[in-house]
């Protein structure tokens, strides 16, 4: 487990494959603006839903996020696209609804962070998000994410393209408060 602040990023376990479905992947618009893979309906136990309890790769690793304050299941967090050679790989974050709002998601990114450049020993940790995702573009700022650019129509939700912005930071300009 990884504790931050507020929250404490464990091992997915079989039992969050059920919620996560339900408040996660069940809303379609929801997920498609969370999730670059085309949106479909899956069951929590049918064996291709993404929040089954997913072994590590050395390419990825899966966290269920819990709130400290209540030990609820508040989200899912990625660590993905692990490069080793070039030390660098990208975070994505989802809170389940009730849990948006409290600054859970800043505290995510930054456990995640102490993650990715204590534990995992990577260099740069990058962020694509739709520009329009002012909590995730807040929280990454909060940490120190730089804003590099904009992929101009490269994600398509609900029937259109949209932009995504990327955002990086490197492990010399990352000020961790743990």
């Amino acid at each position: 487990m990884i504790t931050g602040d507020k929250v404490v990023l464990r091992a997915r376990i079989e039992e969050d494959a059920e919620i996560l479905i339900a408040e996660l992947h069940s809303d379609v618009s929801m997920r498609s603006r969370a999730d670059s893979r085309p949106w479909r309906p899956v069951a929590s136990d049918s064996g291709i839903s993404p929040f089954q309890r997913i072994d590590q790769s050395e390419n990825a690793d899966y966290f269920s996020v819990v709130a400290r304050d209540s030990g609820e299941l508040a989200g899912e967090a990625i660590l993905w696209g692990v490069d080793s050679h070039n030390r660098v790989a990208h975070i994505g974050v989802s809170l389940r609804p009730s849990f948006r709002g409290r600054g859970l998601g800043t505290d995510v990114v930054q456990t995640l962070c102490h993650y990715g450049f204590t534990i995992r020993g990577m260099n740069r940790l990058q962020i694509e998000t739709l520009a329009d995702n002012a909590a995730m573009t807040r929280a990454a700022s909060r940490i120190g994410f730089v804003t590099e650019g904009v992929l101009r129509r490269t994600a398509w939700v609900e029937g259109e393209f949209a932009d995504q912005v990327v955002m990086g930071l490197l492990a010399s300009e990352w000020t961790h408060n743990h």
